[in-house]
């Protein structure tokens, strides 16, 4: 590109020597360097703009004098819009440097929090993706973790309420607590229980502190000033949790406010719809739940798939929710990873590149 902006410079310079004394194109040079800014960086525009400059030159001193009234004020021209251009590539260029730290930190973040999950665990094939709503993140308010237990592997997918970066520490509180507790307590519901506790305790603190905030704001208003109003509303985490034995042919189950995992067989797509689901995590207060464990077969190549409500709520430019069990139906012979990639791409298709909340899926297979 660089290569062409130099051949328009001796193009234009050539045309303008040859052309009768009164047509002047020599202020179309400004193109050359407006050009290169628009794909290289300030030191090229810059270079760019100084041959432009000296063509220029030369085309006053071969058709006019230098000191002429015309070729000073195309001169000076040149010179104004030249550095003006300069000035917003550089200003481009520093917004680059920036975003590119942005990412570099989310993909630090992303990486500490919400760790990759393992292809192989046990007996089992895993496989996942993850799609931020927030503009230039990686991460967001949904979640999903993996851990080794003394009979099995145990899952957990989850999605805050919220989206973006916003839900990020709600994340990782559940995240903690799960990684944690997984391996301790035996029994399902118990870590379903601890983890509605821990989620709990910590909404409360968050809601100290944003009472505390509330009341010196309000301390702060002058006598007569509308009150502050406070924005903030209910939080809750709502997750599926899975416990998957080594040994046995099926998959206990905990759905606490989640959309349902897909089971899928060369037979059919089966949904998993808990007949006693559990309220979100934190609520726990206010409707204490008692937590029942669902156990569906789950055989040696078998798959399931589990989502959050941003792949099934994504509307297109018509309103139309997108049809996962349709695709899924579609493609579901294809191994996870390239299952998950269509669907990514199909997704990102039908809402036009741009999510407007976050949407995580993963799927995991029973080997033989």
């Amino acid at each position: 590109m660089t290569a062409l902006t130099l051949a328009l410079i001796v193009l234009i310079t050539v045309v303008d020597i040859l052309s009768p004394p009164d047509i002047h194109l020599g202020p179309l040079l400004i193109v050359a360097p407006a050009l290169t800014a628009s794909f290289a960086g300030a030191r090229a525009t810059t270079g760019v703009a100084l041959i432009a400059f000296a063509a220029l030159t030369v085309i006053g001193s071969v058709r006019d004098s230098l000191t002429s009234a015309n070729i000073e004020t195309q001169l000076s021209a040149q010179v104004l819009v030249s550095v003006l251009i300069i000035g917003l590539r550089v200003l481009r260029d520093r917004h680059e440097r920036e975003l590119a730290r942005v990412r570099s930190v989310s993909e630090a973040a992303q990486r500490v929090l919400l760790r990759p999950l393992p292809e192989r665990i046990g007996p089992l094939h895993l496989a996942s993706v993850y799609l931020a709503a927030e503009a230039e993140a990686q991460v967001g308010g949904d979640l999903y973790a993996a851990a080794r237990t003394a009979i099995g592997t145990r899952l957990l997918v989850g999605d805050v309420r919220g989206k973006g970066l916003s839900s990020l520490g709600d994340a990782a509180l559940l995240l903690g607590a799960f990684r944690a507790a997984a391996h301790l307590h035996a029994d399902l519901p118990d870590l379903a229980a601890y983890l509605d506790g821990s989620v709990c305790w910590d909404l409360a603190q968050l809601a100290e502190q944003s009472r505390q905030a509330r009341l010196a704001r309000q301390a702060a208003l002058r006598p007569g000033s509308p009150e502050a109003v406070d924005e903030g509303g209910e939080s809750f985490i709502t997750a599926v949790l899975l416990d998957i034995p080594d040994d046995g042919s099926l998959v206990r189950l905990i759905d606490c406010g989640h959309p349902p995992p897909l089971l899928l067989r060369p037979e059919g797509i089966t949904v998993l719809a808990a007949r006693h689901p559990a309220p979100p995590l934190g609520l726990g207060e206010l409707a204490p739940a008692e937590y029942q464990v669902e156990t569906f077969a789950f055989r040696p190549g078998d798959r399931l798939l589990i989502y959050t409500d941003g792949v099934i709520e994504a509307r297109d430019a018509q309103h139309r929710f997108y049809p996962l069990i349709e695709r899924v139906i579609a493609w579901q012979a294809d191994r996870p990873t390239a299952l998950l990639h269509r669907l990514r791409r199909d997704l990102l298709a039908h809402v036009g590149g741009r999510l407007d909340d976050d949407a995580a899926m993963v799927v995991v297979e029973r080997l033989p």
